[in-house]
Formats: C-alpha cells, sequence, structure tokens
C-alpha cells in the first residue's frame, strides 16, 4: 500500500512537472534556492489573455463562457499582480498585491504608466523588432513577444520594489476557471448583494462558494464597488486565501479525481520560469499552514490621480513601497531599529507652504527647529498641493523620514535636485500636525475652516488562509 501510494504521487508529480509550460524570463542572478536577500520572492500573474498557456487562441465558445470578450478588449494586460515574499525559514509567507492602475515608472524607458501596461509595452516592441528581423512564424513570435513582456513587467516590479524576483508564475483566465472548478469551489463572503454586468458579477450578501465562471466574475469585478480597484484587489486576497485554504487541506490533495483534474488544469495555463525546481520548493514549504499565508497591499495616495495620458489612476510613491518591503524582511523583534536614528542637527529643513493658508510654512518650521532640526528658511510653493510630502535628495531618505514622523507621518518621496543634508517639506492642504493648532484653534480643525474627522480606526482582521472574511 506505502508503495503503491508512493509510485501514485510521483507519478502525479512527474506529469505535472513534465508538462508545465517554462519560460527563460529570470535573470541568471535570480532563482536561487536561498536568495542572498534573505528571502524568495515570486511574482504571479494573473493575464486578461485569450491564448492558452502554448500560445494558442482560446475557443470562441470558451471566451463566451468566461464573459472574456474578444481580443481587442485586451489581452495584453495584466489584471492581477501579486509578489509572494516568503522569508528564508521563517514558515511564512506574505502576498502583497499591486493595484492594476498603480501608476509607476515603467522599465525599458517608457516613461509612467499603469503598472498593468508594462507586460504589452514589452511585447509590442518584440513583436515590432521580431518582424523587422524576418520572423514569420506566429507560434515563435507570440512565445518570444511573451518572454519579453514578462521581463519588462518583471524588472518594472523590481525597481518599484527594490527586491529581486526569484520565480515567475503566470496563469490566464481559462487556467483560473479550470482550477476553481479542480478544487470544488473556493468559499468567499460578501457584505451586501452585487451585481455588474461587465464582469458577470451576480451575487448575494453572505457566506458562499463560487467556482468556474462566478469565481472569474468575483475577482474581476470593479464596477459598482466602493473603491473601485482596491476592493477589487480585497475580493482577489480573500478569493486566493480561500483557494490557499482549500489546497492546504487534506480533502484536495488526498482526493485523485480532484487531483487529477489539478494537474490538467495546471499543465494547460500555467507559465513558470524554467529553472524552478517545483519539488524542492514544495518540500520546503510543506509546513505552511493556512494562518501563516497573510495578503497585503502595496501602499497607495489619491485613488483618482489624474494622468497625462492614462487617465485616472491609482497614486503610488516608490520610496514608500521600498520601505514597506525592507519592513517585510526585518525581524520580528526589530521594534523602530529598522528606522535609522538621525540626529535631528544634520538636516537642514526648508518648508514650503502649499496650502494656501498665510503663515503655516513658518509655523511648521519652528515646529521642527523646536525639536532641533536646523532652519533652512520659509516660503510659499510655487503652486498648490493636496498632499503634503518631504522632498530628498540622494541618500537623504533616512533624513526626510525623521521629518516626515516629526511631523506626524508626512510622506516623504526622492527628488534629485535638492542638495545632500536638507530636506524640502511642501505643506499641502491635508496638513493637520504641528504648526496648526494655534492657526485653526485645535489639530482636527482643517486649513480650510472645516472641522476633520478623528482618524478611522480599523477593527478589520487582516486577511489570512485561516479563515472566511466577509468584503465589499
Amino acid at each position: 500500500m506505502v508503495l503503491l501510494g508512493t509510485g501514485y504521487a510521483w507519478s502525479n508529480f512527474q506529469t505535472l512537472s513534465q508538462n508545465l509550460t517554462t519560460t527563460d524570463v529570470i535573470s541568471a542572478d535570480g532563482g536561487g534556492e536561498r536568495p542572498a536577500d534573505g528571502s524568495i520572492d515570486i511574482l504571479m500573474v494573473g493575464m486578461d489573455s485569450r491564448t492558452d498557456a502554448k500560445g494558442n487562441p482560446l475557443p470562441q465558445h470558451v471566451l463566451d463562457e468566461l464573459q472574456a470578450g474578444d481580443e481587442s478588449s485586451g489581452g495584453l494586460n495584466t489584471d492581477t499582480l501579486i509578489l509572494m515574499h516568503i522569508p528564508n525559514d521563517t514558515g511564512k509567507a506574505v502576498a502583497v498585491s499591486f493595484p492594476r492602475d498603480a501608476y509607476v515608472k515603467i522599465a525599458g524607458g517608457y516613461g509612467r504608466h499603469k503598472i498593468n501596461s508594462a507586460y504589452g509595452y514589452g511585447k509590442s516592441d518584440a513583436i515590432a523588432n521580431l518582424q523587422k528581423k524576418g520572423v514569420t512564424d506566429a507560434g515563435q513570435v507570440e512565445q518570444e513577444s511573451k518572454k519579453a513582456g514578462a521581463k519588462n513587467l518583471i524588472k518594472t516590479v523590481e525597481d518599484l520594489t527594490g527586491v529581486t524576483v526569484d520565480h515567475y508564475a503566470e496563469i490566464n483566465l481559462v487556467g483560473f476557471y479550470d482550477i476553481t472548478k479542480a478544487v470544488g469551489g473556493v468559499d468567499v463572503c460578501l457584505n451586501d448583494d452585487t451585481r455588474d454586468e461587465f464582469s458577470g458579477a451576480d451575487f448575494r450578501a453572505g457566506p458562499q462558494s463560487v467556482e468556474g465562471r462566478d469565481a472569474l466574475a468575483f475577482v474581476r469585478q470593479r464596477h459598482g464597488l466602493l473603491r473601485g480597484d482596491l476592493d477589487r484587489i480585497v475580493r482577489q486576497q480573500v478569493f486566493m486565501a480561500g483557494l490557499a485554504k482549500k489546497m492546504l487541506s487534506a480533502g484536495t490533495l488526498s482526493d485523485p479525481a480532484k487531483l487529477r483534474a489539478l494537474i490538467d488544469a495546471l499543465t494547460k495555463s500555467i507559465v513558470l520560469d524554467k529553472d524552478w525546481d517545483v519539488l524542492r520548493f514544495a518540500t520546503r514549504m510543506k509546513d505552511l499552514s493556512g494562518g501563516n499565508i497573510q495578503f497585503e497591499t502595496i501602499p497607495t495616495g489619491d485613488p483618482e490621480l489624474q494622468t497625462p495620458e492614462d487617465g485616472q489612476a491609482i497614486e503610488v510613491n516608490e520610496s514608500e513601497v521600498k520601505r514597506f518591503f525592507k519592513k517585510l524582511n526585518a525581524e520580528p523583534d526589530a521594534g523602530s531599529a529598522a528606522t535609522p536614528s538621525v540626529d535631528p542637527a544634520t538636516v537642514t529643513v526648508e518648508v514650503r507652504n502649499a496650502s494656501g493658508v498665510p503663515g503655516l510654512a513658518a509655523r511648521v518650521l519652528e515646529a521642527l527647529v523646536a525639536k532641533k532640526f536646523v532652519d533652512g528658511g520659509a516660503d510659499n510653493a510655487g503652486q498648490s498641493m493636496k498632499t503634503s510630502v518631504v522632498r530628498y535628495g540622494q541618500g537623504g531618505e533616512a533624513a526626510a523620514e525623521a521629518v516626515g514622523q516629526a511631523l506626524g507621518g508626512v510622506k516623504t518621496e526622492q527628488d534629485d535636485d535638492i542638495p545632500a543634508g536638507k530636506a524640502r517639506v511642501f505643506v499641502g492642504s491635508d496638513y493637520s500636525g504641528p504648526g496648526t493648532q494655534n492657526l485653526a484653534g485645535s489639530p482636527l480643525v482643517g486649513l480650510d475652516g472645516a472641522r476633520r474627522a478623528q482618524p478611522e480606526t480599523t477593527t478589520e482582521q487582516p486577511i489570512t488562509a485561516d479563515g472566511v472574511r466577509c468584503v465589499n
């Protein structure tokens, strides 16, 4: 019985490993089993693609079932981006989501655009280059251009986060559909009834199990949700948590029929980087339990940022994202040691009033000087700003962070025009920190005279694979 069971498991694994589609998209210094940066980082990509893992077009009846539309409706975009961060030897994992509309610098010299376009920019240019070289085989053009798209996406994520992507996993629409059916559905819960004709979502409030077409609609809906794409990310996170819980349960992987269906779905629709030793990785992750998988989202700013070319997008501050990932690798008992201590006397601070409230810059500077920062002068900004920010030059991140903390948590961003040893504060109309009390009478009165609400205290539990949380 032991031999038969072992043989069956080995046969299943061999079927999976031999039939998976792989691609060479990870650089030579990545992909190791024990990366030098102290973690394994896996970029997981959900493609709004109308082809299978081999590059073959999906049949129209499949597209109809998926409510995916035709090729012209967006087959180059990455609808879902998640970086699975697994610190070495911790037995824990954090899945970090990136909003598809996050406005970031795209690798390859394409400028700032929504992050979901990074793959498409790389792929489109590769197609043009291959055609110039005289490559006419459609299959070769598709596979080579997809590789270029994946590489450009990986580089964009690495530049944004400061981490090295060690592995890459890509899944298309039909693969997601098949996997959810193979495991027998995933448990989710909604706060309210919802209906959306764009995604096909039509759900009642409360706990329920979704699979196939309904599962796709659940994770793709953003129209009609209170926070749009940000609420869709929460949907995706709770769905992945439920899927992980289902996969980690004995009932899925010990059921021969479910296991075979799962393997079939994976081999048809998953693309992995070619040097990923899946068996060794699975062995290392065998003790991972549902409670040790947590879901987060990168820090974001204005969710209705107006951009020159891409319409409305989600604001992202690169330095905040990098600090976010640094904290993920910090030792649990490191506490405040994760933020380098800075002597205020070594930091010269300039304050610019972008709020429109007379005298505010001088008041804020006075509050900083009282905290031993060096007086660099106060002046009016060239234009008004809604959001306050502390800008710094090369090597000045820690100093700017100290200034931002002294002002109650003002965000920071790099500006190479600012000299070393200086920090420049732009006080926007959102500011309610030190220096506003005497102007407005109370820190809870805004600069426009309107009374601010008390900061909201969230009681939401973190999303993990240990239970089901109701969401929008």
